[in-house]
């Protein structure tokens, strides 16, 4: 009895030994993601929330990239790709601009729809495990499934972080937290996911399932009030004038994008040039650097070597967003443009392994750090009433810009000089369109600010 005792307790101290790194992780992670104020507010475990997603779309992605681009030579890669996005994409950009309205729709289930999202999501993963191992057409529709619901999670997320805000925090402070939560767990997790990878190609789909289930339970841990729609409408691309019947009733106007002054717009343009280039990058890079690596270099580790660069930059990006918290954003995306436009033209001009890994980074640090302008100009300039709306049609558009660079990228002939070229021409163009109204906006205080009636 007493050496069963013995075993017993030997078991238990065994157990807590092998506990005590996973449970101090635990409280190491919990005790950042919860501090300034984020543990009362409900931010912390939004961060989390997100860092989960983060990593099971990451995981998803290692898969299908593995399977659809680097299992085939490269003119047959780009066949498959070109319908991957055909066939994905070409749906999502249909659909994409409905979600934010439909989601409007729902405001009092915002967890049960982000649950929802992740629980899709886990399903998902499991069908395209068996379409990866078998090659069967099934992967496509279930990918497309898998976008629709990122994006839905992420209008929902959007509408959720302003319900979460620990006092003294800007929207912008706010998102920055929850954006680089995302990427840290982005990080950590695609080196598992390539572990795997290397078991074979349905096992990070296995991991996307776990981590996702239990995304699907974290988002009930949310606190209720993002549930709430208190003061919100639905915000329109344009003012939308509203007929009341009635004697005394008269027509009543909406505020939509187009009405809360030039720097929202302008702002929204020149992060659609951005996101235009990251998609861009993503596919041409992608091809290019498989065909003519990095100089020394196989084609996965130059692919590598880029994709570190972006994510560096993009971190980075997200970091001075939260410093700078909302100063000046109309100079900011000015500003990083026309860096992301310099480093466009120098790369053209002299391609080469350097200038390609630090286009990369430049090219995610100004996106990251233009799309928290926009949020906070979208904080100051939007009424409260439509805001969490503006951000969802506004990502929308973002999405869309992203999908037609991609597609270009995908066509345009292996030649870097050439497709940077291209390139530095469509960041140009948006640049130029948006940089007088933003610089005017700044002149005049905040724009045009919008009226609801």
């Amino acid at each position: 009895m007493s050496g069963s005792g013995r075993m017993s307790g030997s078991v238990r101290a065994v157990g807590r030994a092998l506990n005590l790194p996973f449970a101090a992780a635990a409280r190491g992670i919990r005790r950042i993601t919860h501090a300034h104020g984020a543990g009362e507010s409900g931010l912390g475990k939004l961060i989390e929330l997100h860092g989960v997603n983060g990593a099971g779309d990451v995981m998803i992605t290692v898969a299908l990239a593995s399977t659809v681009f680097f299992s085939v030579p490269t003119d047959e890669a780009r066949g498959r790709v070109a319908l991957y996005l055909a066939i994905t994409m070409a749906p999502f950009t249909v659909l994409a601009p409905v979600i934010g309205p439909l989601l409007d729709r729902l405001p009092h289930g915002r967890r049960a729809a982000m649950a929802g999202a992740m629980l899709a999501r886990a399903l998902l993963a499991l069908v395209l495990s068996g379409a990866v191992a078998t090659g069967s057409i099934e992967l496509y529709p279930a990918a497309l499934g898998v976008l629709v619901s990122s994006k839905a999670y992420g209008v929902v997320r959007s509408a959720v972080v302003p319900r979460l805000l620990p006092p003294g925090f800007s929207l912008v402070k706010a998102n920055s937290r929850v954006t680089l939560g995302g990427l840290l767990a982005t990080g950590v997790a695609a080196p598992v996911g390539a572990g795997l990878q290397a078991l074979g190609p349905r096992y990070p789909l296995y991991g996307a399932f776990l981590i996702f289930v239990a995304g699907t339970f974290l988002s009930f841990s949310l606190p209720r009030k993002v549930d709430s729609a208190k003061g919100e409408d639905v915000a329109l691309l344009a003012a939308d004038e509203q007929h009341l019947h009635g004697p005394h009733r008269r027509p009543v106007k909406r505020p939509g994008l187009r009405t809360v002054g030039i720097a929202v717009t302008h702002a929204l343009g020149a992060n659609a040039a951005l996101r235009w280039l990251s998609g861009f990058l993503t596919f041409f890079l992608a091809f290019l650097l498989r065909e003519h690596p990095l100089t020394g270099q196989s084609a996965a580790v130059s692919l590598g070597m880029v994709a570190v660069s972006a994510g560096v930059g993009n971190a980075l990006g997200t970091a001075v967003g939260a410093w700078l918290r909302s100063k000046a954003p109309e100079l900011i995306i000015v500003t990083v443009v026309a860096v992301v436009l310099g480093a466009v033209l120098v790369a053209a001009v002299f391609f080469g392994a350097l200038l390609v890994a630090c286009l990369a980074a430049v090219a995610g640090f100004s996106q990251a750090l233009a799309k928290l302008s926009l949020d906070a100009l979208i904080q100051r300039d939007v009424p409260e009433l439509v805001r969490t709306s503006a951000f969802a049609r506004s990502e929308t558009l973002l999405q869309v810009c992203w999908v037609f660079g991609g597609a270009v990228g995908i066509v345009m002939p292996l030649n870097g000089s050439l497709g940077l070229s291209v390139a530095a021409a469509v960041v140009a163009l948006g640049w130029l369109t948006t940089v007088r109204g933003l610089l005017s906006s700044v002149r005049h205080g905040s724009g045009a600010k919008p009226r609801v009636a």
